[in-house]
């Protein structure tokens, strides 16, 4: 009886295993795209989930920047066409205008950046966003970069 047990046990593991990893390599069904982010050539990015995208300056800006001291951001449902300046960010070294990467709809601010401007420097890509918005066209998307193809922009610019 225990054997039979064990067996049992050992069969649902397995399928569960297999049903994760099955999962976890399926497309996305809800959405054309499931979490995916692009970034630009002026260093803004955007995490796209469903029609929602969350935005801000990458990594390799704030880097660029230095310690940023203000960050100025616009007021939920302000809409923005493609590259039109959406707030700004300034630092120690310098100041400089943020661009919406897609036609949108403000729908989020992330008032802690405005508070504690810091967290841009020490999470720019995680805690460190700026707004989020309700994408107008999606199409938009196609024309930023992925990751492997900023790395290399960005190894280009230095």
């Amino acid at each position: 009886m225990a054997s039979a047990t064990l067996m049992m046990r050992t069969v649902a593991r397995r399928s569960f295993i297999t049903a994760l990893h099955t999962n976890a390599s399926a497309p996305c069904v809800t959405s054309a795209r499931c979490m995916s982010t692009y970034y630009t050539k002026a260093h803004e990015y955007i995490k796209v989930e469903g029609n929602v995208g969350t935005v801000g300056i990458t990594d390799h800006a704030q880097s660029l920047l230095g310690d940023i001291v203000f960050v100025d951001l616009p007021e939920v449902d302000d809409e923005f066409d493609k590259g039109d300046s959406f707030g700004s960010v300034e630092s120690v070294k310098a100041a400089s205008d943020v661009y919406a990467p897609v036609t949108g709809t403000v729908t989020e601010t992330n008032e802690a950046v405005t508070s504690e401007p810091g967290t841009v420097n020490s999470s720019a890509e995680d805690e460190g966003w700026f707004i989020k918005m309700e994408i107008g066209d999606e199409s938009e998307l196609e024309d930023l970069m992925n990751a492997e193809d900023y790395k290399a922009h960005c190894e280009a610019e230095d």
